[in-house]
C-alpha cells in the first residue's frame, strides 16, 4: 500500500474526523475552508479511493456517500506491516524503531503488545 498523496490525505483525514459517511460536496466545503478546490477534483480523488479500496460508498438519492474501509488506527498500522514486509531485516528494522522512541511511547508499545498477547490466547482458547 502506498502513502496517500496530499489532497487523499486531506480527504481521507476529513472523513475520519467526520466519523460518519459524506458526500463528495461535503468533503469540498470542508476543505474549501483552506484551500480553493474544484468539485471535480474532489470528485475524481475520492472515485480513485474508492477503487483503490480506501473508501466505501453507497448511493443516497443521487449522491454517493462516501466512508472510509479502515480506521486511521487500522490504516497506520497497515502502513507499517509494509514497512516491515519490505525490509530484508524486520529485528533491525524494529530494534532501530524502538530506539528511536520516548519512555511513554516505550510503555504504551509495552501495554498493546501484551493487550494483543491477551487476545491471542483467548482467541485461541475459545477455538479449543
Amino acid at each position: 500500500m502506498r502513502p496517500f498523496g496530499e489532497l487523499e490525505a486531506a480527504i481521507m483525514r476529513e472523513l475520519w474526523e467526520r466519523g460518519e459517511p459524506a458526500t463528495v460536496r461535503d468533503v469540498l466545503a470542508s476543505l474549501s475552508v483552506s484551500r480553493k478546490l474544484a468539485y471535480t477534483t474532489v470528485m475524481t480523488v475520492m472515485d480513485n479511493l474508492h477503487r483503490k479500496g480506501q473508501l466505501t460508498r453507497e448511493m443516497n438519492g443521487r449522491a454517493w456517500l462516501y466512508r472510509p474501509v479502515r480506521s486511521r488506527a487500522e490504516h497506520a498500522a497497515a502502513l507499517l506491516q509494509d514497512v516491515l514486509a519490505e525490509s530484508d531485516d524486520r529485528q533491525e528494522v524494529l530494534m532501530h524503531f524502538v530506539a528511536d522512541l520516548d519512555s511513554d511511547s516505550v510503555a504504551q508499545l509495552r501495554s498493546a503488545v501484551e493487550a494483543a498477547r491477551r487476545r491471542a490466547e483467548q482467541d485461541r482458547g475459545g477455538a479449543g
